[in-house]
């Protein structure tokens, strides 16, 4: 048995997997909430796609709570809060999940 690794994934790998992957969102989140602020965002090329996989992986997520706070204000300075609650959420969440899965 001296050439056998034994590998074991324990419960902390695992809330620290799913701990990354909370991160993960929130980081994308944040990134989206930056690509709203640019004016005329490019729609093609490189800028464009990355700024496309934002709106696809965040705003299904997003549009959860903006169906419930719309933005605050008009004329161009609406403010929307859905990044701001989504964000209060996930870290709930994930304080919650990964105590669940830590034990």
């Amino acid at each position: 048995m001296s050439g056998l690794v034994e590998l074991a994934v324990t419960r902390g790998d695992v809330a620290s997997f799913v701990s990354a992957l909370f991160t993960v969102y929130i980081v994308l989140i944040f990134a989206r909430v930056l690509a709203s602020w640019i004016p005329r965002p490019p729609t093609t090329g490189p800028i464009g796609a990355v700024l496309e996989f934002l709106r696809q992986t965040t705003d299904p997520y997003l549009n959860l709570f903006r169906r419930f706070i719309p933005p605050i204000g008009g004329r161009g300075m609406a403010i929307d809060l859905s990044p701001i609650i989504g964000l209060v959420v996930l870290l709930i969440l994930q304080g919650i999940v990964v105590g669940l899965i830590s034990g």
